[in-house]
């Protein structure tokens, strides 16, 4: 009789207890891809707000700058990893938090590539083109815009010239790596026709790369492409003989 309650207790456990991949599904909303850990090729996303001092409420979607840089950390000193790929549908965040990701992205060892699916604004933007090479998909847009304080600000002209020096960072990091020139850049920053209750410009797949922020337009096929393309550069380069 004991065996058969612990049969039934055991049988009603199971039926509580989520399967693995069911977990998964409610708690990433996503399945375990085969064999992943196989793969070369680390990828880091960076969707929604990018947090970085300061929590956001809960009901944010947020990438975690404290997540992020142990990840590209931990992807630098993997002999295994070849490469990395960024995806971002950013609306932007925290001016230095998003600094600090692309400053590390700009500085890895290994190839990168960036790819923006739906959007990377604001401080989207540079971490962006801090990869190698950089893809934008054809429906994605950029909002350039100038960079904002908010909460409580101590209205005194050191607050403006604080806030001009952070804005002179995001341009220098932009103009850089990238190939649009810097009046270009604040042009589209300082537009007041583009954007109905803010000044900026919102800027569509095909137009960053007119305008030299992006490499190119193109999607997750093309990315991995011309990513294992600079991998393989890579090896050619690490693997070859010096010659006189």
């Amino acid at each position: 009789m004991n065996d058969r309650m612990s049969d039934t207790q055991q049988d009603e456990q199971k039926e509580q207890k989520p399967s693995g991949i069911v977990e998964k599904i409610q708690q990433l909303g996503q399945t375990n891809v085969a064999q992943m850990e196989q793969s070369n090729i680390h990828v880091v996303t960076i969707i929604g707000q990018i947090e970085g001092h300061m929590q956001l409420p809960p009901q944010n979607k947020t990438t975690k700058y404290e997540h992020i840089i142990p990840q590209l950390v931990a992807a630098e000193q993997n002999p295994k990893l070849e490469g990395m790929l960024v995806i971002l549908n950013t609306v932007g965040g925290d001016v230095e938090a998003g600094l600090a990701i692309a400053e590390m992205i700009s500085t890895m060892s290994k190839p990168t590539v960036t790819l923006v699916l739906g959007g990377g604004h604001s401080i989207g933007v540079p971490i962006a083109v801090a990869s190698n090479y950089s893809y934008i998909a054809e429906t994605a847009t950029m909002t350039i815009h100038p960079v904002r304080l908010t909460g409580l600000v101590i209205g005194v002209p050191q607050t403006f010239e604080y806030l001009d020096k952070m804005q002179e960072r995001v341009i220098k990091f932009v103009t850089n790596n990238s190939t649009i020139t810097e009046e270009k850049f604040k042009e589209l920053m300082f537009s007041k026709g583009n954007l109905t209750r803010d000044i900026g410009t919102n800027v569509v797949g095909p137009d960053a790369v007119k305008y030299g922020i992006i490499n190119e337009v193109g999607g997750i096929g093309k990315a991995i492409a011309k990513l294992n393309e600079l991998i393989e550069q890579n090896r050619n380069v690490d693997g070859g003989e010096i010659m006189q």
